[in-house]
């Protein structure tokens, strides 16, 4: 587990860009037979990834979480961007398929992820938050999460929306997760930009193809910054940052949150005429 401070909006304008991908991009999560984090101090987030490749992996704790097991204090998002494979947790069996999520909350002491497949392992996307109640462990599929197109092939942001942890959806103590996979042809996420300074939120970018990148877009809406970041990589956005990104290919993303409230529509829209 790698251990990262904040960020001060007046330290970001400052940054270099290998600064800026030192403290924001989290390139090497995912690794075959085993679990990676990133332990963010942005409301105390962590994300992680996973490939149980030849074998099954346990979610263990670590010596600076100070905790007995993992979820002892926290709750957790799990989505799958690989193929299929299994979540237990606590002794229930969660079969889980490509862009399914399965929520495990506060207090479950054993969570394991195995694939079916060793050839076409399942490939996990992990976000984990505080959490101050319990849950009980549960599986959406794509289907479940009610898909919304939204956008247009004028603006080349057509997309579809699944919303899996949220005040609809999967209940969690402060955990919002979901994701977009943008149609073909279009490119751009989240745009008109926003922020949400009652939360933090992290992106994690797949089924990007091998020699295409995405352009992300972070820091304040009036001196933006921007990240190249390639398949499987993700971001950590801070509160006070714009999160907007336009492809060299269409792809799709991850999105997470964490922080004052659980409000899938609280933020504060940017105009695109005011980004600078």
């Amino acid at each position: 587990m790698q251990i990262r401070f904040e960020s001060s909006r007046k330290e970001v304008s400052q940054m270099n860009t290998e600064a800026l991908r030192e403290n924001f991009l989290v390139p090497d999560i995912f690794e075959n037979d085993k679990i990676n984090f990133v332990y963010t101090h942005y409301d105390r987030v962590m994300i992680g990834g996973a490939i149980p490749a030849t074998k099954s992996l346990q979610l263990e704790t670590y010596d600076a979480l100070k905790a007995n097991y993992f979820l002892e204090r926290r709750e957790i998002g799990i989505i799958n961007i690989g193929g299929d494979g299994k979540i237990t947790a606590d002794g229930n069996t969660f079969e889980i398929s490509k862009l399914g999520c399965v929520y495990v909350g506060k207090g479950t002491q054993e969570v394991t992820l195995s694939s079916n497949d060793p050839a076409n392992p399942a490939v996990f996307y992990l976000l984990s938050s505080p959490a101050h109640q319990s849950y009980p462990a549960r599986l959406f599929t794509k289907e479940d999460a009610t898909p919304v197109t939204i956008g247009s092939m004028e603006t080349s942001n057509h997309r579809t929306i699944y919303k899996y942890i949220h005040l609809d959806g999967i209940q969690s103590s402060q955990l919002v997760m979901g994701l977009t996979v943008l149609q073909t042809g279009s490119v751009w996420n989240t745009m008109p930009s926003h922020v949400h300074d009652r939360r933090m939120e992290a992106y994690c970018y797949f089924d990007v193809p091998q020699n295409q990148r995405i352009l992300h877009l972070m820091g304040e809406p009036s001196e933006t910054r921007h990240l190249w970041v390639a398949d499987r990589q993700a971001i950590i956005s801070p509160p006070w940052s714009v999160h907007s990104g336009c492809g060299t290919s269409n792809y799709s993303f991850i999105w997470g949150m964490a922080g004052e409230n659980k409000d899938y529509t609280d933020m504060d829209a940017v105009a695109i005429a005011d980004l600078k």
